[in-house]
């Protein structure tokens, strides 16, 4: 399993978000190209970049994203209010390897799989669920689906992945869902990739156990909960 450091973006800086909470920051770091040059020092081979001012639809980190990508030689996935196939393409000929859709991949599904079959290998779609319950548009929206039965609807879809939030998970560093993660592994034709309440090498360990294929870790990382040189040596490829 891959442990991927996640790097959100507002406003021109890199953030952490109070747990459960889309509007609320522990703290920015204003040079985000350093931040995703500490973490490839640490050895980090693959990093998770998501835009929350795109997930808002309040503006747009594309100058930063496009420099970030410049300046790595990272496998880097993106993601944050990608909406249409132009800004697929653009993102993916910028550098990234992945593309990360969320809203439109959800309420939209016609649409992904002729984004899939253009782009085959190249979109990961994220689910942030609290209690296996979908939630969309940064948090604000219940949608009528549960997880599994969405993970059912996209087998057979040239995806790279899907990414489950725990976003119930997230408060203190709680630990993952582990079961929701195993079901979701179990009934995807496709890599899982977990996020949500990780603070320790046993949860990431866990989650290796149960199939998934990648972690994004955000706080526990950041804090210093989790020891990034311990991570990386352990989860880096």
């Amino acid at each position: 399993m891959i442990a991927i450091p996640g790097v959100d973006l507002r406003a021109g800086a890199c953030v952490q978000l109070a747990a459960g909470s889309f509007d609320r920051e522990l703290f920015r770091i204003p040079d985000p190209v350093g931040v995703v040059s500490a973490w490839r020092q640490y050895g980090f081979r693959h990093l998770h970049l998501i835009d929350l001012d795109g997930v808002a639809g309040t503006g747009s980190n594309a100058n930063e994203i496009q420099a970030i990508l410049g300046a790595t030689d990272a496998e880097v996935q993106v993601g944050g209010g990608i909406r249409t196939g132009e800004v697929i393409q653009r993102t993916l000929e910028d550098g990234a390897q992945r593309v990360i859709i969320g809203t439109r991949a959800l309420e939209d599904p016609d649409w992904l799989a002729e984004m899939a079959s253009l782009f085959p290998g190249s979109i990961v779609v994220a689910a942030d669920v609290r209690e296996r319950k979908i939630l969309s548009r940064g948090w604000s929206r219940a949608h009528p689906k549960f997880v599994l039965d969405l993970v059912e609807d996209l087998n057979g879809l040239p995806l790279a992945g899907i990414l489950v939030t725990a976003v119930h998970r997230e408060e203190a560093m709680r630990g993952p869902d582990l079961p929701l993660m195993e079901d979701v592994a179990e009934a995807a034709d496709f890599p899982v990739f977990a996020s949500g309440g990780l603070g320790s090498l046993g949860d990431l360990r866990a989650l290796a156990d149960r199939g998934v294929a990648a972690a994004v870790v955000g706080a526990a990382l950041y804090s210093g909960a989790l020891d990034p040189w311990v991570v990386a040596e352990e989860f880096s490829e």
